[in-house]
């Protein structure tokens, strides 16, 4: 069996106190030597300097290899390429290029700024123009909410793959057949990148199933009945959960996938022990520095 890799993904902190959670949580988790984290963008750039702080901070204060997140929403390539220059600038090798939500908020009709790049496509391409990154993209085991079809999704994310990227994560999904079978299609259409299953331990399942409803992912109706009613219940609703991620990923790790890609709210406890479950334990090289 090949070692197993992971990577963990954080949002900015808005306030000090968010900010000594998020740090916290990088603290954690550092020592299990991440493949990489990212940090994610707000639409429109709405948490561009929160971002680059953010990323900042990780890279002065750790050895993990911190990949920013970058959107073409309300920009023109002049204003995304200045940020892709500002990264290279501050140590980032590792863009996550993506689309992003409309400005309106997501479910609103997407329309590309007439200046600035129209897709992640473009936009993976322009910032290999700037600087030699490495690129990952997003890909949808339930095709892209925009997507005619799951066929002109995969052959948008040819584009993407064409344009420069070495890695795909997928949307979030609790049905491991979904991805199974997204994994059989794209490889049959040809595509050879590693497609790394994103997971989202369910931790407020009515905001979860607002998100679901925006980008397209099924609610399996198992998972629906085994959440009902723990709204006033947190910890029989937190071991719940814990106990359906760990099943979730022991059964993908059966499957063969070796590279586990943890959307953590900013929250170390659940990613942890679920690495710990698949074997993936601290290295003491990897802790964060005592700067």
């Amino acid at each position: 069996m090949s070692a197993l890799h992971v990577s963990f993904e954080f949002f900015p902190p808005k306030t000090d106190k968010m900010q000594e959670t998020l740090w916290s949580t990088v603290e954690k988790l550092a020592p299990l030597g991440p493949d990489f984290v990212s940090v994610t963008y707000g639409a429109g750039g709405s948490t561009r300097a929160r971002t680059h702080e953010t990323v900042a901070r990780i890279i002065r204060e750790t050895a993990l290899p911190v990949a920013a997140h970058l959107t073409c929403v309300a920009a023109t390539r002049e204003e995304v390429d200045a940020v892709v220059k500002e990264y290279w600038v501050a140590g980032v090798k590792h863009i996550v290029a993506l689309r992003g939500d409309p400005p309106g908020g997501p479910g609103d009709p997407y329309e590309p700024h007439p200046g600035g790049y129209a897709n992640a496509a473009e936009l993976a391409a322009g910032a290999r123009k700037i600087a030699p990154f490495e690129i990952t993209v997003g890909c949808y085991p339930e095709k892209h909410p925009d997507s005619p079809s799951l066929a002109a999704d995969i052959d948008h994310l040819k584009r993407k793959i064409d344009a420069g990227a070495t890695r795909a994560v997928t949307q979030f999904f609790y049905d491991n057949t979904v991805y199974l079978r997204y994994l059989e299609a794209v490889r049959k259409a040809g595509v050879t990148i590693p497609i790394v299953p994103g997971l989202m331990p369910v931790t407020n399942f009515a905001g979860l199933r607002k998100m679901a409803d925006v980008c397209g992912a099924t609610l399996p109706g198992r998972l629906v009945k085994l959440f009902q009613n723990l709204d006033a219940d947190p910890q029989t609703r937190d071991l719940i959960s814990a106990t359906v991620a760990a099943e979730q990923c022991l059964d993908l790790a059966e499957e063969g996938v070796d590279h586990f890609h943890f959307y953590t709210l900013n929250r170390d406890k659940l990613a942890y022990a679920l690495c710990h479950m698949l074997g993936v334990r601290p290295k003491p090289t990897a802790a964060v520095s005592a700067a």
